[in-house]
């Protein structure tokens, strides 16, 4: 077989079709002419003849005739061939959509040479060779183009296209996706992650634009290249220049003389020398890293998946460093270190790992404490939090005591830079921002979620905290619930391997009563707790308006709604964007003189329980 593969891989591409016999759908015949005349790539290729040859058409169906859509964060999917996924001839289309976009927003060559494109990667198998690529497609159309030389975060990438004055930037990375996976975040030129309508027009410009010049493949374009420049050199020390500027001068003072430890882990990711040297800027004790997870590996190999909150064992190496080295608190970042996960020993040597909300709730209250110490003269009514319809309402509860703006926005953190950006723009100062899951921003230096900047602040209020007062986060928290009311939260998720069954679930309960258009669940528990307000922004509705119009805008291709109780539990149904998943979330808070917390939490519990039994009926659909 792999003699008659050498044959076939000196064929041309015309040769190598008419040895094949090829299925009578015109369709995918056609999908399956493309891949072999366009894909240079041989193990992704052979995939391709191979499924030919042994008839697997159906398999061929769901590579080749559907396209990745950009998702809460851009393209994501697993490495092979199809152009459903991840791969050579995937990221030229990627790239040649942007370019060709950028090329009817920008018509001016001078003003593409002179800013052009940033494009990082971070340890991901292939993320080099894909970035590569990238830059081929983009120096052919005359862009200048800033390829990172190295493995990159992905908050480094956001923070160029910010700092360079670029007209777009792209970082080759899954997050904290399985190792089999890969994908883009394509930021636009305010440095925040593109949404409507540059999304779709980018799209609609590589479908366009699907066969790849012959150009693009030839990487020896790199070698010496006018158009192409590293910006690490500039971009490094001005990041941390920008992080310092966050940080009171009498913080750093405090972490000088702080004897606060902490270990950290990047799951085998990039984020460990980036952290390293946000702790050395703000004088904070050197890391403990865990040494298993330090450096970078595309296997990730002690881990079952490189996520720090949802996966089982991803901190376990963490938490028995920090046990041997009688450290009270973990750091961990996902692999692209956009993400940040705590946790902290509890009294009774328990860790306690703090949820997205809780860590919201400190890094929102840290913020506000920041923002005071450094500015003479504070002017709360123009400050401005922010955070998602999926997260914790406790920024809200915080912004009627304080004085500052609370803004909800959809969920993924484009919409929340976006929006971050806008109120900028009109004179309010951005403080903080966060989402679901562990995704945190300060200010609006870089306008995305940065894993390494929340770790600096985090251990820079954890050192003031253990100095100034004795307290330590899990104090703190209780401290935030004890002014602004306690707020207990659920998130968690369902499975589902058929996409059109977990559809037909959210059109059934837009159709509830007798199929009736228009008819959403009343209540759960036999009519113990009542339904008051149903937002669906699939389609626009939102009852709680006299008008009956979301204030948000809708989304019709995303399936999300949220239900509001009698006494005030809010929960949101949500299909992941990234991933086979139903999301639920939800939050039951109180008023701060309600201490009742242990029944709070209880009633959160059965309520949702009760929402997943009675509204999503998993066994039914599949999940």
């Amino acid at each position: 077989q792999h003699q008659n593969f050498k044959m076939q891989a000196q064929m041309s591409p015309a040769e190598l079709l008419s040895t094949l016999e090829l299925s009578d759908d015109k369709e995918l015949d056609e999908q399956i002419k493309h891949w072999i005349m366009w894909d240079r790539n041989a193990a992704t290729l052979r995939q391709v003849v191979d499924a030919v040859k042994e008839k697997d058409w159906e398999a061929l169906r769901v590579r080749l005739c559907r396209y990745n859509f950009f998702g809460t964060a851009g393209l994501r999917s697993g490495m092979r061939a199809g152009f459903d996924s991840i791969n050579d001839l995937v990221t030229i289309q990627v790239g040649q959509g942007l370019s060709e976009y950028l090329q009817e927003v920008y018509p001016n060559v001078a003003k593409r040479e002179a800013q052009g494109v940033v494009i990082g990667h971070d340890g991901r198998y292939n993320g080099k060779r894909f970035a590569q690529l990238l830059a081929v497609v983009f120096l052919n159309s005359n862009f200048r183009v800033y390829l990172y030389n190295r493995m990159t975060p992905t908050p480094l990438v956001s923070f160029a296209v910010v700092h360079l004055k670029c007209l777009a930037g792209i970082a080759v990375t899954a997050s904290h996706n399985p190792k089999s996976d890969n994908g883009f975040k394509i930021f636009w030129a305010n440095g925040a992650l593109v949404m409507t309508p540059h999304d779709k027009n980018i799209h609609n410009a590589m479908m366009k634009r699907l066969e790849p010049l012959p150009s693009s493949w030839d990487l020896s374009i790199l070698d010496d290249h006018p158009l192409l420049i590293d910006p690490f050199r500039d971009v490094y020390p001005a990041y941390y220049e920008a992080l310092k500027k966050l940080i009171p001068p009498e913080y750093i003072e405090t972490n000088e003389c702080s004897q606060l430890r902490f270990v950290y882990t990047a799951l085998h990711g990039v984020g460990f020398q980036y952290v390293r040297e946000a702790f050395y800027q703000a004088r904070l004790k050197p890391l403990i890293p865990v040494a298993q997870q330090k450096d970078p590996d595309p296997d990730f190999p002690t881990v079952s998946f490189p996520d720090p909150l949802d996966s089982d064992d991803a901190m376990d190496l963490a938490l028995k460093k920090a046990n041997d080295e009688h450290c009270t608190i973990v750091l961990a970042n996902d692999p692209d270190a956009d993400r940040l996960a705590i946790a902290e020993l509890t009294p009774k040597s328990r860790w306690k790992l703090f949820n997205s909300n809780e860590l919201g709730a400190l890094l929102g209250w840290w913020a506000l404490e920041s923002y005071r110490m450094r500015t003479s003269k504070p002017n709360l009514p123009n400050c401005v939090m922010l955070s998602t319809i999926v997260s914790s309402k406790i920024l809200g509860a915080m912004a009627r005591a304080e004085g500052f703006t609370f803004v909800e926005t959809h969920v993924g953190f484009k919409w929340i830079a976006n929006k971050a950006i806008e109120l900028q723009g009109l004179g309010r100062t951005v403080l903080f921002a966060f989402e679901q899951p562990i995704g945190y921003m300060f200010s609006t230096m870089v306008p995305d979620k940065d894993g390494i900047h929340a770790a600096c602040q985090l251990a820079t209020m954890a050192s003031h905290l253990r100095s100034t007062r004795s307290v330590t986060l899990i104090e703190k928290l209780r401290e935030i619930y004890d002014t602004y009311g306690f707020h207990a939260t659920i998130r968690e998720a369902l499975n589902y391997d058929n996409p059109a069954k977990m559809i037909s679930m959210f059109n059934k309960l837009r159709r509830y009563e007798d199929n009736m258009p228009g008819t959403y669940p009343k209540c759960i528990l036999d009519g113990e707790f009542e339904v008051k307000y149903v937002r669906d922004l699939t389609t626009g509705l939102d009852t709680s308006h006299s008008d009956k119009k979301a204030r948000l805008p809708s989304t019709p291709n995303k399936q999300i709604i949220t239900f509001t109780f009698d006494n005030g539990m809010i929960v949101t149904l949500r299909a992941s964007g990234n991933e086979p998943k139903l999301r639920y979330y939800s939050e039951l808070f109180g008023l701060p003189e309600q201490k009742e917390w242990d029944d709070m939490t209880e009633t959160l519990r059965r309520m949702t329980d009760a929402v997943v039994m009675e509204f999503i009926r998993p066994s039914e659909y599949g999940m």
